[in-house]
C-alpha cells in the first residue's frame, strides 16, 4: 500500500533575513514600508521533504567541485516529461541554462541579427522584451485580445505581423504569465501553421508547464507536429513547479539538431556550460520525489485563486481577478477605478502596504492591471485582502 504524504501548506515560514529578493528587498525596490510581498514568482511554501534530504546528503560530501548532469538526471527528465506531459523526448535534446531568462537571451543574441524583429504577445513576462532590447533588435507585439475577462490570441494580427519578413523569432509564453491562459492544442496548432508558413522560429517559454489545474490541459509546443518540433526551441524548468528558482537549473529541450549546435555553441560562448552542483540535486529529487507535493499545492493555489476572486467580488467589486487556469498568478483588473497607473501603485504601496507587481510592466495593454502571487498560506492572502479593502474604505 502507498502511503501519500499530506503537506500543510497553511504553515507560515519566516523568510526574512534569508536574504530573499521577494521579502528582504520589498520596502526597498517598492518605496514602502512593512509590505506585504505578493509579487515576484517565486512560492512561500517549504519544498518536499526530499529534495531537503538530497540536497543535506550532498552538502555532507563536502566537496562542491565542477558539475555535469548525470545519467540518472537525464532519465528522470525523461520520465517527467513523458508522464506529466505525454512528450517522449530524447537525452540529447535536453540543454542546460541557469535560467529561462538567460536562455531566452542567448537564444535572441545567437539565433537573430541585428535589424531582426522578435515577437511576443502582451502583456507578458518583462524579460521576453528585454530579451530583444537588451540585444538591439527591435520589439513586435501581437497584443491579446481580453475577450470579457477571457484572454485569446489575436490570429489576424498574428499573421499579419509575421508576414513581415524581419520577424524571425516569436516568443510564446505558455501557460501565459501574467493572465493565467492555458492554451488549447487547436491555438497552439494555429500558431505553429503560421509560424512555419512564415519561417519563424519559436521559443516556447514552457516554465509554467507543470502549473495546470483540474479542467486544462498543458501542451508541449513541439508536440504540436513534426514541423513545429523542428523549429522550436521549448524552455523548461523545476524552478517555478517546485520553488528551487534560487538554484539556477533549467532545462531547455531542443529536437532539431542543427538549432541545438546553435545554442550550445552560445552556452559556450558564455561560459555557462556547467550546472549548479546543487541545483542538479535538487532538481533529480523534485522530478523523482515531488508530484504528490506538486498536486497537492494545485490544488491549494486553486483555493487561493478562489478565495481572492471571491473576496473582490463581494467586498470590492470593481476589481475584478481574470479566471485563472494556470501558473500561481492572478490578474487582477482595476480599470473601473478610472485611476493612473501611478495613482494606482502609490495607492497599493502607501496605502494598502502590499508589493504587487504593476500592469504596466507587462506591456501598455497592462496598464490597469496587478499581478499577485497567489503561492503562499491562505492566512497571508487574507491579511493582504483585508488591507487592501481597508485601504479602500479609508480612502473613501
Amino acid at each position: 500500500m502507498v502511503i501519500v504524504q499530506n503537506y500543510d501548506f497553511d504553515q507560515v515560514t519566516d523568510r526574512n533575513g534569508t536574504a530573499s529578493i521577494k521579502w528582504d528587498e520589498a520596502d526597498r525596490l517598492f518605496g514602502g514600508e512593512h509590505l506585504i510581498p505578493l509579487w515576484v514568482a517565486d512560492m512561500d511554501f517549504q519544498v518536499p521533504a526530499e529534495i531537503t534530504e538530497a540536497l543535506s546528503n550532498r552538502i555532507q560530501h563536502a566537496i562542491y567541485g565542477y558539475t555535469s548532469a548525470s545519467e540518472d538526471y537525464y532519465q528522470i527528465v525523461k520520465q517527467w516529461m513523458a508522464h506529466r506531459h505525454q512528450w517522449a523526448i530524447k537525452k540529447e535534446w535536453i540543454c542546460h541554462s541557469p535560467g529561462v531568462v538567460t536562455a531566452l537571451n542567448l537564444i535572441v543574441d545567437g539565433f537573430t541579427c541585428e535589424g531582426d524583429k522578435v515577437l511576443i504577445q502582451s502583456p507578458v513576462y518583462p524579460p521576453f522584451a528585454k530579451s530583444a532590447l537588451n540585444q538591439n533588435r527591435e520589439l513586435v507585439t501581437n497584443p491579446l485580445i481580453n475577450d470579457n475577462g477571457v484572454y485569446r490570441m489575436d490570429f489576424v494580427d498574428l499573421e499579419h505581423k509575421l508576414s513581415n519578413s524581419k520577424v524571425s523569432l516569436m516568443i510564446l509564453c505558455s501557460p501565459h504569465n501574467p493572465v493565467g491562459r492555458v492554451w488549447t492544442k487547436r491555438e497552439l496548432a494555429k500558431v505553429a501553421e503560421l509560424a512555419n508558413k512564415y519561417d519563424v522560429l519559436v521559443v516556447a517559454d514552457e516554465i509554467h508547464h507543470d502549473l495546470v489545474f483540474e479542467g486544462h490541459h498543458h501542451t508541449p509546443y513541439a508536440l504540436i507536429s513534426e514541423e513545429a518540433s523542428d523549429h522550436s526551441i521549448i524552455c523548461t524548468a523545476p524552478s517555478k513547479t517546485f520553488n528551487l528558482a534560487g538554484l539556477q537549473i533549467s532545462n531547455i529541450i531542443i529536437p532539431n539538431s542543427s538549432l541545438r549546435r546553435k545554442y550550445l555553441k552560445q552556452v559556450r560562448r558564455f561560459g555557462l556550460g556547467e550546472p549548479n552542483t546543487l541545483g542538479v540535486t535538487a532538481a533529480e529529487a523534485a522530478y523523482r520525489f515531488g508530484e504528490s507535493w506538486l498536486d497537492q499545492c494545485l490544488t491549494y493555489i486553486k483555493k487561493n485563486a478562489n478565495f481572492v476572486t471571491n473576496f473582490l467580488k463581494k467586498n470590492l467589486p470593481d476589481l475584478k481577478m481574470t479566471p485563472i487556469e494556470g501558473t500561481y498568478l492572478g490578474w487582477i483588473d482595476c480599470r473601473k477605478l478610472g485611476w493612473d497607473k501611478l495613482r494606482l501603485q502609490q495607492f497599493l504601496i502607501k496605502e494598502a502596504g502590499l508589493a504587487l507587481n504593476q500592469g504596466y510592466a507587462f506591456g501598455t495593454d497592462g496598464e490597469g492591471f496587478v499581478r499577485i502571487n497567489l503561492a503562499c498560506p491562505q492566512s497571508l492572502l487574507k491579511e493582504a485582502m483585508n488591507q487592501l479593502q481597508s485601504a479602500f474604505q479609508h480612502h473613501l
